[in-house]
């Protein structure tokens, strides 16, 4: 089986969403991501800012990254610097990985950075993502100063020279 990944579809927003919402659940237990479990689901709200990307296998839609370019996923969040893009809420449905479709979605937002003339790729996650850092840190990137939130939640940043 082979997986392809491609920008997403208006009327894929959804099944990508709850593809991306499922792959965050397990790490729920204790952290308050409950209402952020929402806006990982809503596409939607995001694609009008970002670009989502999607892993296919058989047609069907297993993962999804959201690639900041030109805009942020949270208005909150202040503007990327210009050579900079960010990599948000990748995910890959439990029941799909061990495949390469979160290496594949790494390098499609690798490539669509380097064609928007970006230089640096940033990105975040946590300690309980262990598998997610591994293959981070197996592609090049290097830890950077954690940034720390209001609430203590501490998310661990990462970045690469593309």
């Amino acid at each position: 089986m082979t997986i392809s990944v491609r920008v997403a579809r208006p009327d894929e927003y959804a099944g990508a969403g709850d593809i991306t919402a499922a792959a965050y659940r397990e790490f729920l237990e204790g952290t308050g991501w409950a209402a952020y479990l929402e806006t990982i689901a809503d596409v939607a709200a995001r694609a009008e800012r970002t670009e989502i990307l999607v892993a296919t296998e058989n047609d069907q839609i297993i993962g999804s990254a959201t690639l900041e370019l030109d805009g942020r996923t949270s208005l909150d969040d202040g503007p990327l610097a210009p050579h900079q893009a960010h990599i948000r809420m990748l995910g890959v449905h439990p029941d799909a990985r061990g495949r390469g479709a979160a290496k594949a979605l790494m390098a499609a937002c690798e490539a669509r950075a380097r064609e928007t003339g970006r230089t640096i790729l940033t990105l975040n996650t946590t300690e309980r993502m262990a598998a997610a850092k591994a293959m981070y840190e197996g592609l090049g990137y290097s830890r950077q100063a954690d940034e720390i939130m209001p609430d203590g939640f501490v998310l661990l940043a990462y970045e690469k020279q593309l």
